[in-house]
């Protein structure tokens, strides 16, 4: 690395009156393959101010339409989870009222079943049967489909007092 310092000039002149001129007057200086701060020329007696980044423009925004919209904001907040919590609430309440529900008409399919069960019964069927005015076959004779032939002898059912020990059971609304 160099210590020396040297002074260069632009080797291309612009016109003479253009803003160019100007910086092709000054003199460039450097340090090895460093480039320095420009010096200016002794004989001219004019030297520029230095030029700095200007601050940016202070920005002034109203206060009051700002506050305005925040509290139009946490105002429309407050509401919406007061309407939430309204909704869910009264969901909650539907729901329990459904669960009731359910649990009536689970009792009353319990019931139906029972109630099928009963009349379903070898017992309360006789005591239909009997109510009807059916009676009880002896013994059946049998016919085969393809030669007609009759196996066992046919005999007529006799009435016989029917026994209502199975109507008690079979009586409906119970």
């Amino acid at each position: 690395m160099s210590t020396a310092t040297t002074t260069r000039r632009s080797p291309v002149r612009a016109k003479p009156g253009s803003r160019l001129t100007e910086f092709e007057d000054r003199e460039l200086t450097t340090r090895g393959a460093t480039a320095l701060a420009p010096a200016t020329r002794v004989g001219t007696g004019k030297t520029r101010p230095r030029l700095r980044v200007a601050p940016p423009a202070p920005v002034t925004v109203p206060r009051a339409p700002f506050v305005a919209l925040v509290l139009v904001v946490v105002v429309a907040g407050v509401l919406g989870i007061l309407v939430l919590n309204t909704k869910i609430n009264e969901n909650a309440f539907r729901l329990a009222q459904l669960h009731s529900q359910r649990n009536q008409l689970d009792q009353q399919e319990q019931q139906l079943d029972q109630q099928l069960a009963n009349l379903e019964s070898p017992n309360s069927l006789a005591a239909a049967a009997c109510r009807a005015g059916m009676v009880a076959a002896n013994a059946p004779a049998y016919l085969q489909l393809p030669n007609g032939q009759v196996i066992g002898v046919p005999q007529p059912a006799t009435a016989k007092q029917c026994t209502t020990a199975g109507m008690a059971m079979a009586t409906p609304g119970r």
